[in-house]
């Protein structure tokens, strides 16, 4: 087992994972991405945010990533969170070590807030979010046609930082210190 940062080159591997969810409601796209395309978006992703990887003997199983909540210069300071498991290893805790490492990250960085966005009804989703002190913060009804039918997304959100009044940027992920970033990964092992 290992827990550690995501490169392009894990893009055929981590298009594999999602894969396995591409005709669900749980995610919103309609066609699997490339590789290239998936590479594309870890190098995008790693530019600001974690995107986090684990492994079981040396074969990717989990991803994690996350990214600005929303576009706006007030936004900055929120963070919307995505993971994927592969079948067949959604209950071994991955997610949740996963979620644990990045949100341990996202706060290094000063985010204050973390949010999961989750196609309901989702029961692991949903309770991975609850085990971890994420709140409901709303439904949005209808909010997507996937898999031949509307649906509602469920919003989840969790404080990880304090709300100052005078807050500063928050840093780049690419600016962390590497030994910082692997004790952090080194903890949730």
């Amino acid at each position: 087992m290992a827990l550690r940062l995501a490169t392009p080159m894990d893009a055929p591997a981590l298009v594999g994972i999602y894969g396995q969810y591409i005709h669900t409601p749980i995610t919103f796209e309609y066609e699997l991405p490339s590789p290239r395309e998936f590479q594309d978006r870890i190098t995008h992703t790693l530019e600001g945010y974690p995107y986090l990887v684990w492994e079981e003997n040396g074969t990717p199983v989990g991803y994690a990533y996350a990214h600005r909540f929303k576009e706006r210069a007030a936004y900055q300071w929120g963070a919307e969170l995505s993971v994927y498991v592969a079948q067949g290893h959604t209950s071994q805790k991955v997610g949740r070590k996963l979620y644990g490492a990045l949100m341990e990250l996202l706060a290094i960085q000063g985010v204050r807030t973390v949010y999961g966005i989750v196609t309901v009804p989702n029961e692991k989703s949903e309770g991975l979010h609850r085990s971890m002190g994420f709140q409901d913060a709303g439904i949005c009804r209808n909010t997507g046609y996937v898999d031949g039918a509307w649906r509602d997304v469920q919003t989840f959100e969790k404080a990880i930082g304090p709300y100052d009044l005078e807050p500063v940027p928050i840093t780049p992920f690419p600016q962390l210190s590497p030994e910082l970033v692997q004790r952090v990964l080194a903890k949730w092992q």
